[in-house]
């Protein structure tokens, strides 16, 4: 397992503090403001503290509402809105320096079956091993760009991307921890697919870019520990702000999670 993906797993153990109460801490080194992927994984976790483990997380919907500061510890509390049958709903907070940087609902439902569908994988191939340079692999999750090459360049082109993913390393049999982590991983590369249409028609060192609110339907169980593709898309783009859309894919085509994610695409 990579360092980086061990730190991450650590970050999401999270201290518990009093009951629906928790502490999560952040990686060491950063400096800048916290990754809006890592408080969403660790809010999920703390609202599947509160739920009885046959229930899985089956839907998120979440708001950055400040800049979250590394240098402190987050805290991180749960309201038990609602305890179904079926169905488990929780509201979460995150606080800093006494003010809510993110707030969260979450729903979690037992396994159950129904009719099935899905839409179809988009025709793309896990990167071979031998193709991923060494760069690549130093983080807690591997990533391989499809047509690379076109999404570096700075002329425009359309709001559409496909990233291949998985974890860096072997992990634990925890559906609640690959859920968390796919939630982390949905933050990547999600808001960047609004700004395809306009490459090279503004500085990206002069423009405002934050996630706004995010989004995310688990269909399937999936583990992050192996490839899983995520399909982007980007239908619209105004007034300040930039909509995409993910679906994400096991290499074998099996739809598991979706995500929408409106963000912030500010010209200064």
């Amino acid at each position: 397992m990579h360092p980086r993906l061990a730190e991450l797993l650590t970050l999401l153990e999270l201290e518990p503090i009093e009951d629906n109460l928790f502490r999560g801490r952040h990686p060491q080194g950063r400096t800048h403001r916290l990754y809006g992927g890592q408080i969403m994984a660790q809010a999920l976790v703390a609202a599947a503290r509160t739920v009885t483990a046959e229930r899985a997380p089956h839907s998120l919907h979440g708001y950055f509402l400040k800049p979250g500061d590394p240098r402190v510890p987050a805290v991180i509390e749960v309201e038990r809105i609602r305890d179904g049958r079926s169905f488990a709903t929780r509201r979460v907070v995150v606080i800093q320096h006494g003010h809510a940087i993110f707030n969260l609902d979450a729903s979690f439902q037992l396994v159950e079956q129904g009719l099935d569908h899905q839409m179809p994988m988009p025709d793309r191939q896990p990167p071979e091993e031998a193709r991923i340079i060494p760069a690549l692999k130093d983080g807690p999750f591997i990533t391989w760009r499809h047509d690379h090459r076109r999404l570096r360049s700075e002329e425009p082109q359309p709001p559409l991307q496909d990233v291949w993913f998985r974890a860096n390393g072997t992990l634990p049999d925890d559906p609640v921890l690959h859920a968390a982590l796919l939630v982390y991983e949905s933050d990547n590369a999600l808001l960047a697919t609004s700004r395809l249409p306009h490459r090279g028609r503004f500085d990206r060192e002069k423009m405002q870019v934050a996630s706004l609110d995010h989004a995310m339907w688990f269909h399937r169980i999936a583990r992050a520990d192996q490839w899983l593709l995520y399909a982007l898309d980007s239908p619209s783009a105004s007034g300040g702000r930039g909509l995409n859309r993910g679906a994400i894919y096991t290499a074998d085509g099996m739809l598991v999670a979706s995500t929408v994610q409106e963000g912030l695409i500010r010209l200064r």
